[in-house]
């Protein structure tokens, strides 16, 4: 077969992997501008009435949007927190060698395999006795439970990647270790920062039995706030699909921001 062919064959099945993998999107985005009444009178593939009724409800409505702000700020939160204290652990792990070492890095992995149902009691308790329930922190704290392993353990392989060199001559020109950890080691790994930051955000931002359950009116997120949609006569599906859209807004400008680092991640780090 001629190379020609070859590479028209590899266009064509990308094409229909895109194609497959949009159209789920672009149908939900379709059903969130046409009423309710016409989603469940008549199957359309393109929407005859137009509207715009279903994203005036949540921008207006402020049990909708602040919904989408509730979730966007435990969600950054966490990342910041999971990357503050996971730059400092990954730097110990690759550098530094002591006793039970492998067994703390293979605990903190096994944070990351638990199911997020094996902490939730704990968790709530602890959080109704100090005060936290029913706030952004108390989620991005417990994101942290299974946020910080996963970001040690791909830092830690971007970290093992710089020479050692490196510490040993910042520390001879007269570098202190913040100005040094912030001036030049982390320039060195920002593909890595790049990546953990992406992970945090998507997995804090689709977790929803801890959000679900560790709020309950002033921190409760846009993945609860959708359950309203359901009434006595149905789902409002109009109003459903419109939140759905709007939730995939945040992940993709997340994408887009640190896209060259999530090239360079995959490319040499431990992902």
């Amino acid at each position: 077969m001629r190379p020609s062919h070859v590479n028209a064959m590899r266009r064509t099945w990308l094409l229909v992997y895109v194609v497959a993998l949009m159209l789920p999107i672009a149908w939900m985005a379709l059903m969130s501008l046409r009423p309710n009444q016409d989603i469940l009178g008549s199957f359309t593939w393109w929407p005859e009435n137009f509207s715009l009724d279903n994203y005036r409800t949540i921008f207006t409505d402020a049990s909708w949007y602040t919904g989408y702000l509730n979730s966007i700020q435990y969600t950054l939160l966490n990342m910041v927190l999971s990357l503050a204290v996971a730059l400092p652990a990954a730097y110990a792990f690759s550098r530094y060698r002591f006793l039970g070492d492998n067994h703390l890095f293979f605990w903190l992995l096994t944070n990351r395999m638990a199911p997020a149902a094996v902490f939730l009691l704990p968790v709530f308790q602890l959080y109704q006795n100090v005060g936290l329930f029913d706030t952004p922190l108390a989620v991005a704290l417990a994101h942290m439970l299974f946020n910080v392993p996963l970001a040690v353990w791909i830092l830690e392989g971007f970290m093992s990647s710089v020479p050692r060199s490196i510490d040993e001559t910042a520390l001879i020109d007269g570098y202190r270790f913040p100005r040094f950890f912030l001036r030049v080691f982390l320039p060195l790994i920002r593909s890595g920062v790049g990546v953990a930051a992406f992970f945090c955000f998507m997995f804090s931002w689709v977790e929803l039995l801890l959000a679900r359950t560790l709020t309950s009116v002033n921190a409760k997120p846009i993945a609860v706030t959708m359950t309203r949609t359901v009434s006595a006569s149905g789902l409002d599906w109009g109003l459903l699909t419109a939140a759905g859209t709007l939730t995939l807004i945040p992940g993709a400008l997340v994408i887009w921001f640190v896209r060259k680092h999530i090239a360079k991640g995959f490319a040499l780090g431990r992902v």
